[in-house]
């Protein structure tokens, strides 16, 4: 597709879903969006937010991830800068045996060849290759319909080129369980058909599946109904990592009210408020004894509304406990902040 069919098509998204943000065109197009370090139980995380030409879909209710990145597309000579930008980073190379996973992103699919250079994507591999020699784990964030089995075949041949055996995880926004909350309010566009069907390609080959999900991601949801769907989506994770002996890791993102959306607009008219950290605590409490591992996203990325955060002045000890779950996997530390709500 042309890039100006594509810039159409981003801002019909936009305008479907009510958003008024705009787009960062004074970005430079050389240096990545974002970039920062994880540190959960399986070791230590870069992840990376590559600033390429924003997500096709771009009508997810509560999204703004685009407003970090253009709505015009970004050349593949750009994106290898934006590469080399990384691997220069004194942090980034203070760090690089230390390096056991990268998660890779574009605030949408990094699998979408218009959107995402095919030569910049090789051209990562490679540098990820030659300079993080204990790399285990390649996670790249991709909507389904982008996933493609001979080009995860060619990316898991080049990977297993490098100093240690590195597996392919291919991340996805799930968002909701509900298929009601998904689709026909959230507009998420993903179907549990679509999403087995990525499942049975993937599934063969060993690759590994991150789902991302949000709590309480839309107005008119109570709490009691954000536990339930969490709880809800962990069970149905949990049948389908044992049915096709899958490893699947949630991702769960508590929700904020990010600006220029719709859940903005609600948030100002009272008819929603972020969920409260112990609710997140309890949801995610469910997947002890499971299948599925989980990781518990703790930051708003800066793009919250004033108010609208799940992060307050005084649930700093809160977060510390759920960040040490992240990095121990130990679920008494849930049971601890479940015990005392």
């Amino acid at each position: 597709m042309k890039p100006d069919a594509i810039t159409r098509q981003i801002l019909f998204g936009s305008q479907k879903a009510g958003k008024t943000y705009t787009f960062d065109e004074k970005h430079d197009p050389t240096l990545p969006a974002q970039q920062w370090f994880q540190e959960p139980d399986e070791g230590l995380i870069l992840f990376i937010v590559f600033y390429t030409q924003a997500c096709r879909w771009s009508r997810c209710l509560g999204c703004n991830l685009p407003s970090k990145v253009s709505q015009d597309h970004v050349p593949y000579k750009s994106l290898m800068t934006q590469i080399d930008h990384i691997f220069v980073d004194p942090e980034v190379r203070s760090r690089a045996s230390l390096i056991r996973k990268v998660i890779i992103s574009n605030n949408g699919s990094v699998l979408d060849e218009d959107t995402f250079s095919s030569t910049a994507l090789m051209y990562l591999i490679a540098q990820l290759n030659l300079n993080f020699p204990n790399l285990s784990v390649l996670s790249m964030e991709s909507r389904p319909e982008y996933v493609d089995l001979a080009e995860l075949e060619f990316i898991s041949r080049a990977l297993a080129e490098g100093d240690t055996p590195t597996r392919l995880e291919i991340a996805i926004g799930f968002e909701a369980f509900d298929n009601r909350i998904r689709n026909e309010v959230f507009d998420k566009g993903l179907s549990l058909e679509a999403f087995e069907g990525l499942v049975l390609k993937m599934a063969p080959y060993g690759y590994h599946l991150k789902c991302y999900f949000m709590q309480k991601p839309v107005p008119g949801m109570s709490d009691v109904e954000a536990v339930a769907d969490i709880q809800n989506a962990i069970d149905y994770l949990n049948r389908i990592a044992d049915k096709h002996d899958i490893h699947i890791n949630m991702h769960l993102n508590p929700t904020y009210v990010a600006t220029g959306t719709a859940l903005e607009t609600a948030f100002r008219k009272g008819r929603y408020t972020p969920p409260f950290l112990e609710d997140v605590a309890e949801a995610a409490h469910h997947a002890r004894a499971k299948s599925v591992s989980i990781f518990i996203g703790l930051s708003d990325e800066g793009l919250a509304v004033e108010g609208g955060s799940f992060l307050l002045e005084d649930n700093q000890a809160l977060v510390d406990k759920l960040e040490r779950f992240n990095r121990s996997h130990d679920f008494n530390i849930l049971d601890e902040i479940c015990k005392t709500r």
